[in-house]
């Protein structure tokens, strides 16, 4: 109940935010046409960004509530990944862009109304500051939420530049700074949207979770008494939270089904409370002729 109440708290914040940054975006992609401010109209797209990944944010975390069906058994919980990969790479795709237009922008300098950017890079920074304070606590426990969090961050951090940049403009006419100022934008979203992409794909594609040390696990099953060995181990995480675990377990002795039943009780409960294993699947096995490689 209280996971479900966590992800109303989620959508409903993610939906005021993107309501803040539908207004940030027309004012800036407005002042930047007027200025003539590349800093501006990129400050713009990052936040028309922000409004496209927030929206995804909002519609993964309904998704991922969906029950689980005979065709979906495990319902959407990958949706918040996917959102999150998604998130990420648009950042990295802006970023690029941004770096471009900068250049032309370096060879190419023009006369910028820099009120205007100073204007709405204060507005930026007020309506941006204000969404980050609405996901920040969940962005501690959700993948999802975070990358829409980081997204705000970087919001916040990009119009406290252009603001300093249209201070330097309107006082010493310094109009390169401009596109100096895309480009330090740019490679902060790169920056900041690497690790987010490096985790989400280590997710989808089913790698060892990184905190998860896999010759500990076998340790920590090898000293129940009554097994020998342990192979063919998977591990692997379903969303930023469920740790799934399934392997093959050699017993010593030929034991009814109900005593292995209290041998695989036990187990559960200690890679549950050693590692945070969610779910588990241990095939019980006697002699069995197979590969017994920890990893097959």
């Amino acid at each position: 109940m209280g996971k479900h109440h966590h992800h109303e708290v989620s959508g409903k914040n993610l939906f005021i935010t993107i309501i803040l940054n539908i207004i940030i975006t027309i004012s800036q992609i407005v002042g930047g046409i007027f200025s003539g401010s590349l800093a501006l109209l990129s400050d713009a797209m990052h936040n028309f960004s922000d409004v496209l990944a927030l929206f995804i944010a909002y519609f993964a975390n309904r998704l991922a509530m969906q029950p689980n069906s005979k065709n979906r058994t495990f319902g959407y919980k990958r949706a918040e990944i996917l959102a999150a990969l998604f998130n990420a790479s648009v950042l990295i795709g802006i970023a690029i862009f941004l770096i471009v237009e900068a250049f032309h922008k370096f060879y190419h300098p023009e006369a910028i109304n820099s009120l205007w950017v100073i204007a709405l890079g204060i507005v930026s920074i007020v309506l941006n500051s204000v969404s980050v304070l609405l996901v920040k606590e969940d962005a501690h426990d959700n993948i999802n939420i975070k990358a829409a969090y980081l997204h705000l961050l970087t919001d916040v951090m990009t119009s406290v530049a252009v603001v300093l940049g249209g201070v330097l403009m309107y006082y010493f006419n310094i109009f390169w700074i401009d596109p100096l100022i895309s480009v330090l934008i740019a490679l902060y979203l790169i920056w900041a949207s690497f690790s987010l992409l490096k985790e989400s794909s280590a997710i989808l594609m089913q790698f060892t979770p990184k905190e998860i040390d896999i010759e500990k696990v076998v340790a920590l099953i090898k000293e129940e008494q009554t097994i020998a060995g342990v192979h063919h181990i998977h591990i692997w995480q379903l969303d930023d939270h469920r740790i799934h675990f399934e392997a093959h377990l050699d017993f010593k002795d030929n034991l009814s089904l109900s005593k292995s039943n209290s041998v695989l009780a036990v187990l559960e409960q200690k890679l549950h409370n050693n590692f945070d294993i969610e779910h588990t699947t241990l095939q019980c096995e006697y002699n069995r002729d197979d590969d017994k490689n920890i990893i097959v």
